[in-house]
């Protein structure tokens, strides 16, 4: 009988259920809680991945295989593994100095880093650590000027790919974050302040690195801004809504790829078909926005099936494990983007935890595609059973 050898992963942590486990231990609660929850009643957070696991694939056991490669072409670049890691707001609240490990375990990897406009690393810092490999994603501002300048910088640090969100027009309505204080502004409260105490080593490199902050829009923001400040200040300079008009100027002025994350249907796709985008995520921001909303699986075997010959369509929200990837691959997406399985990651093992989970769903892809007898990452969609 066969065996997995060669695990280059922590074996006490051999799922990203094992890693969230570890960073609820590690983190203050109300970090944890940002981090895990979704919106409202948690009912789309949960839809998510319970609904990519009816996907079935089927195994060609008596095919000819010598091998499976996931290499990945995705925009002119070959990527070790059809896979990515998701933009994440504040990822320096759930564990300090988060977005560089992460960019840097990307990079040793070979697959694509997406930074947030609002995570806690610069766009210069992160293209240092990537050599200009990183993609951006853009949380569109109120005003054109900031709006170029931004746009001006991610060239300049020589980002290939500018990704632009269409599914926050409004903040999503999260009881746990309200609960703790994270809503916006946010304030900090005597429980977290005791949370954080109980929780050393998070503390200890919170105080290393620094409280953390808007790292990209720093040079906007005026110095010395209280808490209640910082609310108003992104309430006033950013709108999450964008429309036909807020996307053809971008693009228009961005020369590299543009995608649109956030489409959860085809009146969207078509939209950013006919707009010359490149490419498109399906995603509903990992259930954090729209509880009533069709989890993400749904529309991408929609979509795909009718743009993807046209647009390269990927998607993220609800994987969490090389199987989930596998099945998303199959329903029609060209590459897939994780989130929180990352930030579970490095929550739970720090400078490690990026390498680990790259490494952990990299041997769970390839044992999917060995046992499926699946060659190319481009042939999951025939193992696919049709319901």
């Amino acid at each position: 009988m066969g065996r997995i050898t060669n695990i280059k992963f922590n074996a006490q942590y051999p799922s990203v259920d094992d890693l969230r486990l570890r960073a609820k231990k590690k983190i203050p609660n109300f970090a944890f809680e940002y981090l895990d929850g979704g919106c409202n009643e948690d009912i789309n957070l949960h839809k998510n991945t319970s609904e990519i696991r009816e996907v079935e694939l089927s195994p060609f056991y008596l095919n000819k295989h010598t091998g499976s490669d996931m290499g990945t072409t995705l925009f002119g670049q070959t990527y070790d593994a059809p896979f990515g890691i998701s933009p994440i707001g504040l990822q320096g609240l759930m564990w300090p100095n988060a977005p560089e490990i992460l960019a840097k375990a990307a990079f040793d990897h070979n697959i694509p880093f997406v930074l947030s406009t609002v995570s806690t690393s610069s766009i210069e810092r992160i293209a240092e650590i990537t050599e200009g490999q990183a993609w951006f994603q853009l949380y569109h501002p109120t005003e054109n000027r900031l709006r170029d300048d931004i746009i001006k910088r991610a060239e300049a640090a020589g980002c290939p790919v500018l990704v632009i969100l269409c599914d926050v027009p409004t903040f999503g309505f999260r009881p746990r974050d309200i609960r703790n204080g994270l809503a916006m502004p946010p304030k900090m409260s005597i429980k977290n302040i005791v949370q954080i105490m109980g929780k050393p080593e998070w503390a200890l490199k919170t105080l290393v690195h620094g409280q953390p902050n808007f790292a990209t829009l720093k040079p906007y923001m005026p110095k010395n801004l209280d808490i209640t400040q910082l609310g108003k200040f992104m309430d006033q300079t950013f709108s999450g809504r964008l429309n036909e008009e807020k996307i053809k100027p971008i693009r228009d002025m961005w020369k590299g790829k543009l995608v649109l994350k956030g489409v959860a249907n085809e009146v969207d796709a078509e939209i950013a078909l006919r707009l010359g985008l490149d490419g498109i995520i399906v995603s509903n921001h990992g259930g954090r926005q729209l509880d009533a909303g069709e989890s993400t699986i749904k529309p991408l075997t929609r979509i795909a099936k009718r743009y993807g010959d046209k647009l390269t369509v990927m998607m993220d929200s609800g994987m969490r494990s090389g199987p989930d990837i596998a099945r998303t691959l199959a329903s029609g997406a060209k590459f897939t983007f994780l989130g929180r399985s990352f930030m579970y990651g490095v929550s739970a093992l720090g400078n490690k935890g990026g390498d680990h989970t790259i490494s952990l769903l990299k041997t769970q892809l390839q044992q999917v595609m060995d046992q499926l007898c699946c060659q190319r990452v481009q042939d999951f969609p025939k193992h696919l059973i049709k319901n």
